[in-house]
Formats: C-alpha cells, sequence, structure tokens
C-alpha cells in the first residue's frame, strides 16, 4: 500500500487552522497539527481526523519563539517515524497567527515584535530548518489576509507581516523549484472565528459592515476555507505556484 502524503498544519487546534486540518484529512492525507497552549482541544482535532480515516498527531509549538524550532524539528522526525512509519511530509501549512487591533499612531514596539515573530520571522525560519524533512515535489501553504490588499484602520502592522509573507512566497518557489516544491498563499477576508476576540462573528455591526463590502453578501465563515488550502495539497493544484489565492467572496472589489 502506497504511502499516505503527510500535512503539518501550525495552529491547529481551533478556527481557521482546525478547519483546513478536517478537510486535508478529508483528502486521504494524514496530518500533524500544532498547538501553542490549547492540547487538549488539539487533541480533539487528531480524534477528529483519525475518525475520517487518516492518522494525526498535536505537537506543542509556538511559533514566534524560534529557539525553540530545532527541538521541534527532532520532535517532528520522531513523530514521523513512530506515528506515520515515514521519514518525511509533503505539506507545510504556516497557519498560527494572533491579532491585533491599534492604531498605527498607538502601536508599541513590543507589539509589532510579537507580531512580527509569530507572522513572518517564525514561518521564514520554520520553514527553512523543517526543508530537511519536507519531500521533494510538496508544497508549502502560507496564510496571510485579505487585509494586505484593502485597508482597514487599526491594521497597520498585522496586515505589514502579511505583506512581507506574501513577497517571500515568490522567493521560496522561486528557489525550492528545483526541488518541485510549490509555494502559494491563501489570503482568507474577514471570517466569523475567535480570531481576534471574535470581533467579525459576535460584533453584529462589523458582521453587517463585512457582509456589505463582499459581493457574495456575507462574512466568510471557516468553511470557505479550509477546503481551498486542502485543494493546494492535492496532485490537481500542482501547476498552481507562486500564486496569491484570495478566499474573500469578493471582499473590498
Amino acid at each position: 500500500m502506497a504511502q499516505n502524503k503527510i500535512a503539518l498544519v501550525t495552529g491547529g487546534s481551533r478556527g481557521l487552522g482546525k478547519n483546513m486540518a478536517l478537510s486535508i484529512a478529508k483528502k486521504g492525507i494524514d496530518v500533524i497539527v500544532t498547538y501553542n497552549s490549547k492540547k487538549e482541544e488539539a487533541l480533539d482535532v487528531v480524534k477528529e481526523i483519525e475518525q475520517l480515516g487518516a492518522k494525526a498527531a498535536a505537537l506543542q509549538l509556538n511559533v514566534g519563539e524560534t529557539k525553540s524550532f530545532d527541538g521541534f524539528i527532532k520532535e517532528i522526525s520522531k513523530t514521523l517515524k513512530e506515528k506515520f512509519n515515514a521519514t518525511h511530509f509533503n505539506f507545510l501549512i504556516n497557519n498560527a497567527g494572533v491579532g491585533l487591533h491599534v492604531p498605527f499612531e498607538n502601536t508599541t514596539e513590543e507589539q509589532f515584535d510579537n507580531l512580527m515573530n509569530i507572522h513572518f520571522k517564525g514561518p521564514f525560519f520554520l520553514t527553512q530548518k523543517a526543508l530537511p524533512l519536507m519531500a521533494d515535489g510538496g508544497s508549502i501553504i502560507n496564510i496571510s489576509s485579505g487585509l494586505a490588499r484593502f485597508s482597514f484602520a487599526g491594521a497597520s502592522a498585522y496586515a505589514s507581516m502579511k505583506g512581507a509573507i506574501e513577497t517571500l512566497t515568490k522567493y521560496q518557489a522561486k528557489e525550492l523549484g528545483a526541488r518541485k516544491i510549490t509555494a502559494n498563499i491563501v489570503a482568507p477576508g474577514a471570517i466569523e472565528t475567535d480570531f481576534g476576540g471574535g470581533a467579525v462573528r459576535d460584533n453584529k455591526d462589523l458582521n453587517a459592515q463585512v457582509a456589505a463590502g463582499t459581493a457574495l453578501g456575507r462574512a466568510g465563515l471557516p468553511d470557505d476555507i479550509g477546503g481551498v488550502v486542502a485543494f493546494l495539497c492535492t496532485d490537481d493544484a500542482r501547476w498552481i505556484n507562486a500564486q496569491r489565492i484570495e478566499a474573500s467572496g469578493g471582499m473590498m472589489l
């Protein structure tokens, strides 16, 4: 029997990451999810993936702490051998993140550094260190935001990091092409999750504002995003490379 392909999804214990992990598992791909603090939630996701017939594992990772990456890569290697009887994984989904809603003039250096570490420096060096464990012909899927294309006051630092990861993705595609590794961006619009304190989901006025500015007339749901990421993990997406795929329902056109 052929070895199942394996995806690594950072921040896979809840929200969009959880939806991505489950959508990927539905394609018959095994999944390793990472969590920062919510271990029980991550283990629940593992159970759900296993119920779908795929193998799964959960590992702790703070993507903002680059010093931990060498140890994490060793854990991945060990997990691949013990749980999946494998030496490499195929798909890296850099999803883990936090939100920040602060005006530009009030953004502190500490807030800036935190966002940079989690959204740009972390994925930059995690991907670099994971390359020896990535199979040739695999894929890197970085998660950006509609906010890198359109502007909402209060998102200057967050959106700037997403702009940086979008530029990096093109370079990853170019430099890793010799290994037939593709790199693409998925950029969600405003989604109803607990992200950023659950504002889009729980604030009726904000939700209505988002819906009014979206061609399809509503805010996004996690189910609108996971399948896009899962598609990029299939052979049908093999010729898509260095692309920014915005899944926003046509927001701010």
